[in-house]
């Protein structure tokens, strides 16, 4: 995870490189770098700059806001995610916390700030693998744009969101603002590490994936 200055609903998102979240030790441990998770091909990219930082040009159209409700768990349908959600809040680096690398198959949300389906950009994110194989987003650079995200909250409903773009960044040229910044409409980041790997350092950046509301059930 990069680091940030940018607010996220009322709260400052603070997030740096999380040792435990990138280091990529499956892949160290086992020998398995010929086999790394994949990664979000070109295609897959933004078709062009936003207009306004964190939303999707193409379209601004889409259901209502919903109101404020912590979200329980995420369904990504098209590489198999099914897992509860836990709050993550900031360290006191001003880092954003993860789950437990030991809890593979647990993604976490930043509930300090916006929850999913509410407007502006909510964050989840979750390791690509630990020591012991691959981790709930290990297949996450394999999202095609146009497959859905859902997310049940705790009100009963379920936001659902279609991803407008699946992108990878090396840490040194993360956008910040564009991943964290302020959204006219309902968004989501979905977030684990990726980009090059390093036996000594991990995985170099962070698979992103951009979606928006389209339906709420």
């Amino acid at each position: 995870m990069r680091r940030t200055g940018r607010k996220n609903g009322n709260a400052v998102i603070g997030v740096v490189t999380a040792v435990a979240l990138c280091s990529g030790a499956w892949l160290l441990s086992s020998g398995a770098e010929s086999h790394p998770p994949p990664q979000p091909s070109a295609a897959q990219a933004a078709q062009a700059p936003a207009t306004t930082p964190g939303t999707d040009p193409r379209s601004d159209s889409g259901p209502t806001p919903l109101p404020p409700s912590p979200p329980d768990r995420v369904r990504i349908p098209a590489i198999g995610v099914d897992t509860p959600l836990m709050g993550l809040r900031l360290t006191r680096q001003g880092s954003l916390d993860v789950p437990p690398p030991e809890r593979k198959n647990l993604a976490g949300w930043y509930e300090a700030g916006t929850t999913p389906g509410e407007r502006g950009t909510a964050i989840v994110a979750g390791h690509v693998d630990n020591k012991d194989g691959p981790a709930v987003f290990y297949e996450l650079g394999a999202l095609e744009k146009g497959r859905t995200i859902e997310v049940e909250r705790r009100d009963g409903s379920v936001a659902v969101f279609t991803v407008h773009a699946n992108e990878v960044y090396d840490a040194k040229d993360f956008p910040d603002e564009k991943v964290y910044g302020a959204a006219s409409r309902p968004e989501l980041r979905v977030i684990t590490c990726g980009g090059k790997y390093s036996k000594q350092t991990g995985y170099q950046g962070n698979v992103v994936v951009f979606a928006h509301l389209t339906a709420v059930r």
